[in-house]
């Protein structure tokens, strides 16, 4: 098994990969491989847009080899030739063509790339210069339809490895009007954005599932459809069933947009009222200060956010950190909680 099928520890992200095919792509071929959903054609289109460059895409499940070698035609007493307009159009001015899903072509159809990915040319056709080449697919263990690449064609690309990277896709959505509330949900639990792809054929969380989760929101409020019902009918339908569950129950307790964990800390009276909404916004608390993220917070203010919960609130966020609470300075709470219990 090649590193491109078995993977790698390099990785870079989506906006990473986009200013290197952005330097480099008019010379060198690029593939970019990920798991389905994190955004690659999205960031290939937009990468050839800010260029100033049309896009042409060829969809590797839907093509056979002459569709990238052309057809012959007489000319004289010997055959040319001729490649397919979306390939070398008639007029020669630089254009980035899009392999999508090259990862799933025929072996016959990944060999007829070979000229084009390496020497940027289609038999005797050289392709105009300043043309990008870049080619996505997903890896054999995202359980799509991959086949095994050969290592000659390997051997012609640069291949990106390319992660999900949180801070990117928020500011990506919030530029491309995804509602507010699934931005929130994604800034609180980033795990969510990208969920391992599942063993069986269900809906698994992705960039791609959420951003067209937040369209289906919109078309289904524009028709007066969006109701607790409908939401939740589209978000299993999409996501996850972990993240469908607490993103919808959120959503019907109308806790508006999740604060800044921080904040919750330092004004308890803006955890939520519903059961639910409480539980899950207390775990994300206590997520935050297992990563340390609490350590410059005054022990006064620690103190008296666990002073505002309930007893059994506060023991679900003590359980198995009591010396992490302590690192903070809430021996008072705990000790008085301590007093509760033994009293009760």
């Amino acid at each position: 098994m090649t590193g491109a099928q078995a993977g790698f520890n390099e990785v870079v992200t989506l906006r990473q990969a986009k200013k290197l095919i952005q330097c480099m792509a008019h010379e060198q071929s690029f593939l970019l491989l990920a798991p389905p959903g994190v955004g690659k054609s999205d960031m290939i289109y937009e990468a050839a847009r800010e260029a100033g460059l049309p896009c042409r895409s060829l969809l590797g499940t839907q093509i056979a080899p002459e569709d990238v070698s052309g057809v012959p035609r007489i000319v004289g007493e010997r055959s040319v030739f001729c490649p397919p307009r979306i390939l070398l159009p008639e007029r020669p001015e630089p254009f980035c063509l899009f392999l999508d899903e090259l990862p799933a072509c025929a072996p016959d159809v990944q060999k007829a790339f070979y000229s084009l990915l390496l020497e940027r040319r289609l038999g005797e056709h050289a392709l105009p210069a300043g043309t990008w080449v870049v080619a996505a697919g997903n890896r054999l263990q995202d359980r799509a339809l991959v086949r095994a690449m050969s290592s000659a064609l390997i051997n012609r690309v640069t291949i990106l490895q390319i992660r999900c990277d949180v801070e990117e896709w928020l500011a990506w959505a919030q530029r491309s009007g995804v509602r507010a509330e699934i931005r929130s949900f994604i800034a609180t639990v980033p795990d969510a954005l990208m969920r391992p792809v599942p063993v069986d054929p269900v809906p698994f969380s992705t960039p791609r599932a959420w951003t067209l989760l937040s369209r289906a929101f919109d078309m289904a409020q524009k028709g007066g459809l969006l109701t607790n019902e409908t939401r939740r009918a589209l978000a299993f339908g999409r996501l996850s069933p972990e993240d469908a569950a607490v993103f919808c129950a959120l959503a019907e307790e109308s806790i508006g947009p999740v604060q800044p964990i921080e904040r919750y800390i330092r004004e308890p009276e803006l955890l939520p009222k519903g059961d639910s909404a409480r539980w899950f916004i207390l775990d994300c608390v206590r997520q935050f200060v297992r990563d340390g993220k609490a350590s410059g917070m005054p022990p006064r203010l620690i103190n008296r956010f666990l002073r505002s919960l309930k007893p059994e609130h506060q023991l679900i966020l003590l359980t198995d950190m009591i010396d992490t609470w302590a690192a903070l300075g809430a021996e008072p709470a705990m000790f008085e909680l301590l007093r509760k219990v033994a009293a009760a």
